[in-house]
């Protein structure tokens, strides 16, 4: 599982989640730890919707910046390219 910011010092607080049964039988018998697959899962939907909100506040420029690239290219020519 991958290690993600917080984990080592972050307090944890006790919830209450419904997780489908044959989901939490399995982790049980594979030695899953359900709370921090759950807190793991949780923070990757976080990290999912931040650069969404990312990608749309910045959509303007984006989009800018790739016209400007359609037109004139990059300003740096990549190393394999001998023009």
């Amino acid at each position: 599982m991958q290690i993600y910011p917080g984990d080592a010092t972050s307090k944890r607080k006790p919830i209450n989640l419904t997780i489908r049964e044959d989901i939490l039988k399995e982790a049980k018998t594979l030695g899953v730890n359900a709370s921090r697959a759950a807190e793991a899962g949780i923070y990757e939907a976080i990290r999912q919707a931040k650069e969404q909100q990312w990608l749309e506040e910045n959509k303007k420029a984006i989009n800018e910046y790739n016209v400007q690239v359609a037109k004139h290219g990059t300003r740096i020519k990549p190393l394999w390219i001998n023009e």
